[in-house]
C-alpha cells in the first residue's frame, strides 16, 4: 500500500513498515509495558490540516482513527491494529488572553512542565496533572485529577471550548453556543470522544499566593487506624486541603532525628494546600497536628512547596523506563472494610517504585452537566512498577485484586443501608 502524496502534509505519515515506523508506534508511550498493537500508519501531524487529512485518509482506506496527545495512558490506548494513530505531539503552542482568562493550548502541552511555568508568569493558575510530563489531551478529555482539584473541581470543568476535527473531516469550534454536544463530550468522553481535539481554550485562575506541603511518615501497621481517623475528618476539611495517604518503598522519606526507616513499606500523609498567605495555610492544616497518631510518627516536614517542587517527587515517584501494571477505583466503602483490604494490599508491594494511594475526595459537590460523572467518597490507585517483561501476567493480576481476589469488587459495593 502506498502513502498519498506527501506534499499535501506539513507532517510525516509513516505506514507499517516504513524506516522509523516503530519508533512513532511506541517511542512515545511512558509505559515501557507496550503492547503488541500495529497500527496501519502513524501520522506526525504538524497542524490542523494534517489532521484534517488524516481523517480523510483513514475514511478512503476504510481504517479506524485513534489520537496519541502525551503517550502517558498506561494502557496504550493508541495502539490499534490497522488504525491511523494520528500523534499530536508537535501540536504545542499556547497564547494567553489577559481579558479574559482564558488560555488556548494544543493538546500535546505538558501540564505540568509547560502549562503550569507560562502561567505562573502571568500569575494563573489551572489544576494540571500530578506527573508534569502529562499531555493536556487524555488528561482533559478523562476528566483531568489535578493540582487544587477538590476546590476547583475536575479540570474538564475549566474547558470553555475547543476546536475538533469531526468524523467527516471538518475543523469545528465547540463552547456552550457552538455544536455544545461536543463541549459536553469533551468533558469526560475520554479515548471515546468522537473527534480529534486539536485545541483547547481553559478558564485559568488567579494564583493563590503560597502552597504548602504537611507530610508525616508512619508504619505500615498504623494502616487502619490512620485511614479510619482520616475518614472522620475529611468531610469537614476545607476543600482546598488535599490529603493523599500513600503506601511507598522509595527510600526517601521524612524521618525524626534518631528515627529508623523499617525497612519495606512506609505510609506517607502528604497534604498540600493553596492560600492567600501562610498564616491561612496553617490554619487550615491545624486538623492534621492532632491525629490520634500524633507522637508515633517516624518523621514530620512541613512548610511551603511549589508546584514544580510537588512535580520533581512525582517524577521520582514514576520514573520512565519501567514497566506499569495500574488500576484504580472510586469508593464509597465504610473505613472497616476499605481500610484493612487496603492494609493487606499494601504490604504486598515488592518493587521500589511500586506504591499505591488513598486520596480523599469527599464530600461530594455539584457538577456542570458533562460525560463525567464517576467519582466516590475516596480515590484508590495502585501502581506496580518493575522492570522485567516476564512479570507482567502477574502484577497485573495484582493490582486488581486483594489476596482473596476481591478487592475491586468490594471496593466498588455500595455501603450498607
Amino acid at each position: 500500500m502506498t502513502a498519498p502524496p506527501r506534499g499535501r502534509l506539513a507532517g510525516r505519515l509513516l505506514l507499517r513498515g516504513d524506516p522509523g515506523y516503530e519508533q512513532a508506534r511506541v517511542g512515545p508511550i511512558f509505559n515501557a509495558r507496550r503492547p503488541d498493537r500495529f497500527p496501519a500508519g502513524v501520522l506526525l501531524a504538524r497542524c490542523d490540516n494534517d489532521v484534517i487529512e488524516g481523517i480523510r485518509l483513514a475514511a478512503d482506506r476504510g481504517w479506524t482513527v485513534t489520537v496519541r496527545s502525551g503517550g502517558h495512558s498506561w494502557a496504550a490506548w493508541s495502539l490499534r491494529d490497522d488504525a491511523l494513530l494520528i500523534d499530536l505531539a508537535r501540536l504545542r503552542d499556547i497564547a494567553y488572553e489577559p481579558e479574559t482568562g482564558v488560555v488556548s493550548a494544543r493538546p500535546a502541552v505538558k501540564g505540568g512542565l509547560e502549562l503550569a511555568p507560562f502561567l505562573a508568569e502571568r500569575g494563573r493558575a489551572f489544576p494540571g496533572g500530578h506527573c508534569a510530563s502529562v499531555g493536556l489531551g487524555g488528561y482533559l478529555l478523562q476528566g483531568g485529577q489535578g493540582w487544587n482539584g477538590r476546590a476547583c473541581g475536575w479540570a474538564c470543568e475549566s474547558v470553555a471550548g475547543l476546536d475538533v476535527v469531526t468524523a467527516d473531516g471538518r475543523l469545528v469550534h465547540a463552547d456552550a453556543g457552538e455544536n455544545p454536544d461536543l463541549l459536553w463530550a469533551a468533558r469526560g468522553a475520554g479515548p471515546g470522544f468522537p473527534g480529534v481535539v486539536t485545541r483547547f481554550r481553559l478558564q485559568t485562575y488567579r494564583a493563590p499566593r503560597v502552597m504548602w506541603h504537611d507530610t508525616w511518615t508512619f508504619r505500615l501497621d498504623d494502616t487502619v487506624e490512620l485511614l479510619t481517623w482520616l475518614h472522620q475528618v475529611l468531610p469537614g476539611l476545607d476543600r482546598r486541603v488535599e490529603p493523599v495517604v500513600a503506601a511507598t518503598r522509595l527510600p526517601d522519606v521524612p524521618l525524626d532525628e534518631g528515627a529508623r526507616r523499617p525497612d519495606g513499606t512506609v505510609l506517607l500523609l502528604h497534604t498540600t494546600v493553596m492560600a492567600h498567605s501562610d498564616a491561612e495555610a496553617l490554619t487550615l492544616l491545624a486538623a492534621f497536628g492532632d491525629g490520634p497518631l500524633a507522637g508515633r510518627e517516624l518523621g514530620h516536614a512541613r512548610g511551603r512547596t511549589s508546584i514544580p517542587e510537588e512535580n520533581m517527587a512525582q517524577t521520582a515517584q514514576n520514573p520512565e523506563g519501567y514497566r506499569y501494571a495500574v488500576d484504580c477505583t472510586w469508593s464509597d466503602a465504610p473505613v472497616h472494610v476499605l481500610a484493612p483490604l487496603l492494609h493487606a494490599l499494601w504490604s504486598e508491594l515488592d518493587t521500589e517504585h511500586s506504591f499505591s494511594i488513598w486520596y480523599g475526595w469527599a464530600p461530594h459537590r455539584s457538577r456542570p452537566d458533562m460525560a463525567f460523572s464517576v467519582e466516590g467518597c475516596v480515590y484508590v490507585a495502585t501502581y506496580a512498577i518493575y522492570t522485567e517483561p516476564a512479570d507482567d501476567a502477574r502484577y497485573t493480576d495484582w493490582v486488581a485484586a486483594d489476596p482473596e481476589g476481591n478487592l475491586i469488587e468490594l471496593l466498588h459495593r455500595p455501603p450498607a443501608a
